[in-house]
C-alpha cells in the first residue's frame, strides 16, 4: 500500500486514546499526523474538549497552588518539616 492509502486508512482516535495521550498532545508532543487526528477527534467530540479544557484548567490551579509564594511559614510548622521540605526541592 502507499504511504497516501495509508495515511487514509489511519483509524480515528477514540475518547480513550485521546485522554491516555491528551499531556503529550497538549505540550506538543505528538507528530504533525497524529495532532492533526487528535484535532479532529476534538472537531467532532464535545466531551472531549470539556474534558480537556477541566485538564487544562486543573494544570492551572495545581501551578498557582504550589507555585512559589511570599507568605511567611506558619510558626506551628515543626522547623525540622521545613528543613525537609527545602532539602527535598534541592534535590530536584
Amino acid at each position: 500500500m502507499s504511504q497516501e492509502g495509508a495515511r487514509n486508512t489511519r483509524r480515528p482516535v477514540t475518547c480513550r486514546e485521546f485522554v491516555e495521550f491528551l499531556y503529550d498532545y497538549l505540550i506538543g508532543g505528538l507528530g504533525a499526523d497524529r495532532t492533526a487526528d487528535f484535532n479532529a477527534h476534538l472537531a467532532a467530540c464535545p466531551s472531549c474538549v470539556a474534558y480537556m479544557r477541566t485538564y487544562e484548567a486543573s494544570i492551572r490551579m495545581g501551578r498557582a497552588a504550589l507555585g512559589p509564594s511570599d507568605d511567611p511559614v506558619p510558626a506551628d510548622v515543626p522547623e525540622a518539616l521545613v528543613r525537609a521540605i527545602l532539602a527535598a526541592r534541592r534535590k530536584g
